[in-house]
This record gives structure tokens, sequence and C-alpha cells, in this order.
């Protein structure tokens, strides 16, 4: 009788000739009869959502309280949202995007008006949300749903801090609340950890073919036979699709080059608007678009059945990540495309997205002992605590699950509870990162079928040759240009130029300086010739940031004189002066003098450093520090600067934060420069 109904409920939902799968079965009634914890790992398009909406639906018939859906991301909450309407299941959302309707969406819930509250995890670690909702959700619930669930462990492609406070919700169900865990990417070691933090829980795993995808690896050469590759294969993929990238900065550059090329294109990343990605999915989805050029993102939950092709600009750093992501196109097509164009530019942004791993012990004991019996905001423990924003929230989010510290009204707090630093553990993880990244490039290699090494490393012991990737058929793709093409997208990658927005404020937590920098002491908008991370000039001004110190190369200083002009400036700089250089002091002066000398400018000179140099420092705040503690104004210069009567070009040879070239503006505009335009030749943003 309730399996009558549950193929019921799965017709409202996927349609009349849908039937369910035994395994959704099994995991359907392991919480609708057997109240159970269960872990579903299937691959993606099985139909792991239409399993907590058809029991959401049984047990709502049963008295049961509302469904708790813990999931990652806007796209999908929307697309959970539009299918539990399908179903005749009323789905609201708390989540960034909607504060203004938290109250009401919490009455509805507690009034019984509401089937599913889908939350983001990031509600979870909010103090008001924690100690006032969450005891409230956890009593009524009838059933707590955590998707891709893969980010609770940190073994994990994906890890997420906020999703350990999981954990404490789990922890206070009343007993008999079941409770599902949903992922498509886990293997063995992912799937044992979630599964010992879930409890006792029924583990359902299943085979991660995904018989529609064809898989190919295309290496065309650099930046530009990629792109131009891009182009041209762009025309003969079916329907519309995604392309991904590393880095927000490529999704920008990939966008407007093919723009350039008449196709219909947006760039999508964590930084866009999110209006814009709400259009921007909605074009896909309709087939107004041929492609989103998108960063990670556009992944878990987006659901376009019709997705006829992803294609990557660069490899993710590991096949689980991969095969995740893969996994959007070919639901509900015979045949998808699948195509990986790798570069040499990948490893440098593994690199740097590992460097954002859990901190070494003695900066974790540094921020515990900054905290000691006061309450902090992030902002003020940033001034105490040399860490980025980014990795110090992280780290905080990880002490405050494992009790160490507690988020309260105002920022954080220290427990006082004894914590043990796992460093075997942490050691561990990162090794396991690098095999990853290992078995990433060993995947570009193989001669063997591309679907059953990633299945491998999924763990899928029922993985065989799929018949259909490059390598099973010989079927490859000519990784072969026209030369007009690789014109085409050399000189789109190779146009010079990107704005440096000046820095407004002072970082929080400094003692005398604080608001907004004065205008009289601030920088000009100025220039760089490139990102780091562009797929463009990218590469090359890694080669030359990482060799040995030299005289600027011809190549790289004409890039430098085209964007001199087309800089547009309102008065035309009069003088030139350098920031001193400890790794490339060489290429710094050769750069400012030659400019000097082909734009009939006076060279004054370079800023000076006392008591040593600033070193490196991680956040805004210790880096202002160490640099107004080293940079100096040598007086001879300031006379010059006062004589020169005019803007100053500031050169240097790259800026990370900027608070090095804001510094130095303000020295010499208070030396009196009426303008300062600072100019280097990269910017790591």
């Amino acid at each position: 009788m309730l399996r009558e109904e549950a193929e019921e409920r799965l017709r409202a939902l996927a349609g009349d000739h849908a039937t369910l799968r035994d395994d959704q079965w099994t995991a359907i009634k392991s919480l609708v009869l057997d109240r159970r914890r269960t872990l579903v790992v299937q691959r993606t398009g099985w139909g792991k959502s239409a399993v907590y909406f058809i029991a959401t639906a049984l047990l709502r018939e049963l008295g049961e309280g509302p469904t708790v859906i813990i999931s990652p991301l806007l796209a999908l909450m929307r697309n959970q949202i539009a299918a539990a309407e399908r179903a005749g299941i009323h789905a609201v959302s708390v989540n960034s995007v909607n504060p203004g309707e938290w109250e009401k969406i919490y009455g509805q819930v507690a009034e019984g008006l509401v089937d599913v509250l889908l939350v983001s995890p990031e509600r979870l670690n909010n103090p008001e949300f924690r100690d006032q909702v969450l005891p409230e959700l956890a009593e009524s619930a009838g059933l707590v749903v955590v998707d891709e669930a893969h980010c609770i462990s940190d073994w994990g492609h994906d890890f997420r801090p906020d999703y350990r406070r999981l954990r404490t919700l789990l922890e206070e169900l009343p007993p008999g609340v079941p409770v599902l865990a949903t992922t498509a990417t886990a293997n063995a070691r992912v799937t044992r950890d979630v599964a010992e933090q879930l409890g006792d829980a029924l583990v359902l795993r299943g085979p991660l073919e995904r018989d529609s995808l064809r898989l190919s690896v295309v290496t065309p050469g650099g930046p530009e036979k990629r792109l131009a590759w891009l182009a041209t294969a762009l025309k003969e993929l079916p329907g519309s699709g995604i392309i991904y990238t590393l880095t927000v900065a490529a999704a920008s550059e990939i966008a407007a080059y093919l723009r350039d090329q008449g196709f219909p294109v947006v760039a999508y990343s964590g930084q866009t608007e999110p209006s814009e990605r709400l259009a921007a999915e909605d074009d896909l989805l309709a087939n107004r678009v041929k492609a989103l050029v998108a960063t990670s993102a556009l992944g878990m939950g987006f659901d376009k059945p019709d997705l006829g092709f992803v294609v990557h600009v660069g490899a993710p750093p590991s096949p689980v990540a991969y095969y995740q992501q893969v996994g959007r196109a070919g639901r509900g097509v015979a045949r998808a495309e699948v195509v990986l164009l790798p570069g040499t530019e990948d490893r440098d942004i593994w690199a740097y997205f590992g460097s954002l791993a859990f901190p070494p012990e003695n900066q974790v004991r540094a921020a515990l002992a900054a905290l000691g019996d006061q309450t902090l905001s992030t902002a003020a423990l940033e001034s105490r605590v040399d860490l980025s924003r980014t990795r110090l929230e992280m780290m905080l989010k990880v002490l405050d699950v494992d009790g160490a510290v507690r988020r309260v009204k105002g920022g954080w707090e220290a427990t006082g509870e004894e914590w043990a630093y796992d460093a075997d553990r942490y050691k561990r993880v990162a090794a396991e990162r690098t095999a990853e990244q290992e078995a990433m490039l060993a995947y570009l290699t193989t001669d063997g079928c591309r679907e059953m090494f990633l299945r491998r490393h999924l763990d899928d012991d029922t993985a065989t040759p799929c018949g259909r990737c490059d390598n099973c058929t010989g079927a490859w793709w000519d990784a072969g240009v026209a030369e007009t093409a690789v014109k085409s997208a050399h000189d789109r990658l190779v146009r010079p130029g990107v704005d440096l927005d000046p820095r407004r404020q002072w970082p929080t937590g400094l003692d005398d300086l604080k608001g907004r920098i004065k205008p009289e002491l601030s920088a000009g908008t100025g220039r760089a010739l490139g990102r780091l991370t562009d797929i463009g000039w990218g590469t090359r001004l890694r080669e030359l940031l990482a060799g040995p110190d030299q005289d600027v190369p011809d190549d790289v200083f004409g890039a430098v004189v085209e964007v001199l002009k087309t800089w547009g400036w309102e008065q035309r700089p009069v003088a030139v002066v350098s920031v001193p250089s400890v790794s490339k002091p060489r290429l710094v002066r050769s750069l400012a003098e030659r400019l000097a000398q082909i734009g009939r400018l006076s060279y004054l000179g370079e800023l000076g450093y006392r008591n040593g140099t600033p070193g490196r420092q991680f956040n805004s705040n210790q880096r202002v520090q160490a640099i107004r503690a080293t940079l100096a104004m040598p007086r001879e210069l300031g006379a010059k600067i006062a004589e020169a009567q005019g803007p100053v070009l500031l050169v240097d040879d790259r800026s990370d934060t900027g608070w090095t070239l804001t510094l130095a503006a303000a020295q010499i505009r208070h030396a009196g420069a009426p303008v300062v335009l600072p100019l280097v030749l990269a910017t790591a943003t």
C-alpha cells in the first residue's frame, strides 16, 4: 500500500512513466517506516531528491512535522523548490538573499503551513539561528535531509566547515526522527566518514556510470590555442552547455573572447550578483545562451536535463571534483560531450587554493590566545593573527564545531575547553589532496577508459570500460586549430591592461588609521599589465616573477607601453618613482627607467626601507602595520617630488593586497605630488 502511494507521488514529480528504483524504495521505506538514518551515494541524475520529496509527502500525511533540508547553494535551493511544487509540496528557503522574509517564514513553519524548509549551512553557525530557531526545528522536524553530504567530510573535495555544525543538529534530534544524507561524489573514505557522523546509518551505494557522457581530453597547446580550439569546437558542440574555468578572471576573459566571436555566452561566478546569477541560469535553462562560462559556483544542484556539453578550460584538482561537475551534462539526452582542455597553469592555481587549508598549530594557538576571555569580532581578531580573512573564518568555524570557540553576537569568544590540534589528521588530509592532484594529472595521459578511471577513483568497483570515451572509441577530437583563429585568440589574450582600483578604506583594528583614506593621500586608479590568474598574460608574468631577477624583457616592456597608450589619464605624468623591491630590484628599476626614457619623463628614484623590509603578511591589518614600520621616503627623493609639480607614475613589479602601493602613494602625495598613478606588471586579483 505504501509503495503504491510512493509510486503515485513519483509520477506527480517526474511524469506518468516514472517508476521507483529498488534503492529509491529501500531508502523511502527506511525513512518512513523504519525511521532510520540513511546515506544514499548515487550518481547524478539518479533521483536522490525524489527520495526525500516522496518521504516528505508520506511523513506529512502521517502527521509528522516539516522536512528540514540543508542545502549548500542558491541554485540548488531554487531547483528544489520548483521540484517540490510539482509534487504538491510547499517549500520555502532561508538564505542570504531573503533576510527580510526570515521571520515570516519561521512563523509559517511554526503554524504548520510549510512542508519543506531549505536552510543554507551558513545559517547553522549564526548565533541567533543556532540558539533560537535551531532547537525548535530539531524538536518539530519530521525529517532532516543533508544534501551534498560529502561537504561534511574534510576528506572530501568540497569540505565546508559550516556543515560540521550538523553534528549539533543531529545530536539534538528526538529519537525516531529519520535523517537522509545524499551525495553523488563520495569515495569510500568520505562515505565512511559521513556515515560515522550520521551514527547508525543504512548506506545505499550504487554504480556511478553515466551512460550518456562521452569523455575526452584535448591538448591544443598554449592559452591562445586552447581558446581558439574552444571557439571552433563550440560551433559543433550540441545544444547549450557549461564551460568551466578555475578562476573568476578566466571566466570573465573567456566569456569576453567568445562574445567577440559572436557566441551568446555569459560569465558566472561567486562574485556575480545573485539576481544576475539567477538570470544567467534561466537563460541557460531556456537555451537563450550557448553556454555559461562559470567557476565551480555553478555546480551542485543545477539541473538542466538536456545540457549538451561540459568543457573545462583547466583541470579541477581532483577526479572526484571533475566527475561531479561533468555530471551536469547528459541527464536527459542520449549523448553529451565532455571535454577537458588542461593548461600548464593548472598546478599553480591548485597550489594557491591549497594554501587556504587549515592553518598550522602555532597560528591556531595564537588566535585562541588573542581571544583570551574577551569577545572579538573577526576584523578585530584579524589585527592580532596573521591569516587572511577567508582562512581565519574557516579556522574559527572548525574551532566552533570542535568546542574551542563559540560564535556570539559581536564576534567570537573562547570557551576555555581543552582543544587538541590533530596534526596527523591534517597531514593526512593534505597528503590526500596531493594524491588527488596526481590522479588528475594521470587522467590527462591515461590510455585506458576515462570513465572507468574516474569511477575507480570514486571507489566504484562495478566500473568497466564505457565504450564511449575518446580512448575506448579511438575517436579523438582534432587538436589542430586554424592559424587565423589562433591569431585572433592571441590578440585578445595579449590585449594588455587591467584596472587597479585604489584602496578607499583603512583596515579595521588599527589604532590611528580608521575609516576612509583621506582623498589628499590616496592613489588614483592604476593599471596592471595583467592578472597572474589570466590565461593570457598570466602565464608569461608568472614565469617572469618566478625566474631570476633581470632587466624587463622587451615583449613585456612593449606591452606595458601599450597599456600607457590606452590609459586615458586626465593629466599626463611628469615623473616616475619606483617601489623598492627585495626579490626583483633589477626588474623594477629597469622598468621604471625605460618608461621614463621612452615617455620623456623624469626618473626621480625609488622609495626606501628602514629597519629592514616588511616581509610577507596574509591579512590587511598586519600588512599595513608592517609596511608603515619599514617603508620610507628618502629626503632627496621627497625634494625632487615637490619640484616635479605634476602627476607621478609609481612603478612596481606586482600588487597582491594593494597596501604597498597605497602607503607608497600616501608618502608621495604627502611630499607634494597632486596625483599618483600606480603601474605594475602583475596583480594577484
